[in-house]
C-alpha cells in the first residue's frame, strides 16, 4: 500500500499575485515584531514629549523674565493688541463710518475707568452726564460742520461743569469748598480729555480721505510705543538714563531713541505708500505725532502717580485699562487734524 502524502504533499501551488499568495503576504507579523514597533514608538512618543515639556518651561521662563521686567504679560497683550488691531483696520478700510461705532465704544470705556478710578481717589464724578454729552460731541465731529464740533464742545463741558454744581448743592452735606472746586475741575477735564479728544478724531475722519490720515497717525503712535519698548528693553535695562524719573521710572532715553527712529521711518513709508504725500512730509508727520504721543504717555503716567494707580484698570488683560492704550493716541488725534491740514494738500493727484 503506497505512503500517505505529507502536508502539502500533491496539493497545488498558488501562482505569484493569486488571492491566497497576497492574503499570506498580509499576514499578522510575530508578537516580537509587533513588541519591538510598539516599544519604538513609545521611545518616540516619550522624546517628543520631553521636548515639548522642555520647550514649554523655557518659553514659561522667557515669559516671566519679561513680565518681571516690563511688568506686561507679552503674549496676552500681543493677541489682545492683533484682535483690536485687526477690527479696526477693517472698519476704517472698508466702511469708515463703523469706525465711529469703534471709537464710541472706547470712549464710553475710558470715561467710565477715569471716572472709577477718580471717584476711588475720592472724587465726585457724573457718569451719566459725562456719557451723554460725550457722545453728542463725538458724533458732531462726524456727522456736522466744525463749527457746530466746537459749539457741542463747549457746551458739553459747561453742561458737565453746571450739573456738578447743581448736584453739590443738593448733597449739602458740608463737602469742602477745595473739594467742590477740584470736583468741577475734574468734570471739564474728564470731557475734554476722552470725548473730546476722541471727537478730533472723528473730524479727520470726515475729510477727504480721512480714513487713511487716521489710520496712519495711529499706526505711528503704535509704532512709537513698540519702537520704545524694544530699543527700552534691550538698550535701556535697569533704567540706565530714565526720561522723567519722578512721572515714569520706567522710561528711558534708550527707549525715546528708538521710538524716534521708529515714528520717523514708519512716517516716510506711510507717507509714500498710504497718504500719497511727499516722503519728507511723512519725515515731519511722524516727528509730530511722535511728540504728541511721548507727552500724551508721560501725562498719563504724571495723572495715574497722582492717583495712586498703576493702571486705570485691568480691562485689557497684558495692557491695563483702555486709557492705558490711548494715553498716546488721544492727544495725537489733534496734532494729526492740524497735520492733514497742513500737509494734505502736497498730495500727489
Amino acid at each position: 500500500m503506497p505512503d500517505a502524502p505529507e502536508a502539502g504533499e500533491g496539493q497545488p501551488v498558488d501562482p505569484p499575485g493569486s488571492r491566497r499568495d497576497a492574503a499570506a503576504r498580509r499576514s499578522p507579523m510575530t508578537g516580537e515584531g509587533v513588541t519591538a514597533i510598539e516599544s519604538q514608538l513609545r521611545a518616540m512618543r516619550t522624546d517628543a514629549e520631553q521636548h515639548i515639556a522642555h520647550a514649554r518651561a523655557e518659553f514659561g521662563q522667557a515669559n516671566e523674565r519679561l513680565k518681571q521686567r516690563t511688568g506686561r504679560d507679552l503674549i496676552v497683550a500681543t493677541i489682545i493688541g492683533v484682535g483690536i488691531g485687526a477690527v479696526l483696520i477693517a472698519s476704517l478700510i472698508f466702511v469708515k463710518w463703523l469706525f465711529v461705532f469703534f471709537a464710541g465704544a472706547a470712549m464710553v470705556l475710558g470715561v467710565l475707568e477715569f471716572s472709577r478710578a477718580l471717584q476711588v481717589a475720592g472724587r465726585r464724578v457724573d457718569v451719566v452726564p459725562q456719557l451723554l454729552t460725550g457722545s453728542l460731541v463725538l458724533l458732531s465731529g462726524f456727522f456736522l460742520q466744525p463749527w457746530v464740533h466746537w459749539i457741542a464742545a463747549l457746551s458739553a463741558v459747561v453742561v458737565v461743569v453746571v450739573w456738578r454744581v447743581i448736584a453739590q448743592m443738593a448733597a449739602s452735606d458740608g463737602r469742602a469748598r477745595i473739594d467742590v472746586i477740584g470736583d468741577v475741575l475734574v468734570a471739564g477735564f474728564v470731557q475734554l480729555y476722552v470725548p473730546f479728544l476722541t471727537s478730533m478724531a472723528m473730524v479727520l475722519l470726515a475729510q477727504p480721505r480721512g480714513e487713511w490720515w487716521v489710520l496712519a497717525f495711529i499706526i505711528l503712535a503704535v509704532a512709537a510705543d513698540t519702537g520704545a519698548y524694544v530699543s527700552g528693553l534691550t538698550f535701556g535695562r535697569g533704567g540706565r538714563h530714565p526720561m522723567a524719573p519722578r512721572i515714569s521710572p520706567k522710561k528711558t532715553w534708550e527707549g525715546f531713541a528708538g521710538a524716534c527712529v521708529a515714528a520717523l521711518v514708519a512716517g516716510a513709508l506711510l507717507a509714500v505708500f498710504m497718504l500719497q504725500i511727499p516722503w519728507w512730509a511723512g519725515l515731519v508727520f511722524g516727528a509730530v505725532v511722535l511728540a504728541t504721543a511721548t507727552v500724551g504717555d508721560l501725562g498719563e503716567s504724571m495723572v495715574k502717580r497722582d492717583l495712586g494707580i498703576k493702571d486705570m484698570s485691568s480691562w485689557l488683560p497684558g495692557h491695563g485699562g483702555v486709557l492705558d492704550r490711548l494715553d498716546s493716541i488721544l492727544p495725537s488725534a489733534t496734532a494729526a487734524l492740524v497735520t492733514y491740514y497742513l500737509l494734505a494738500p502736497l498730495g500727489v493727484s
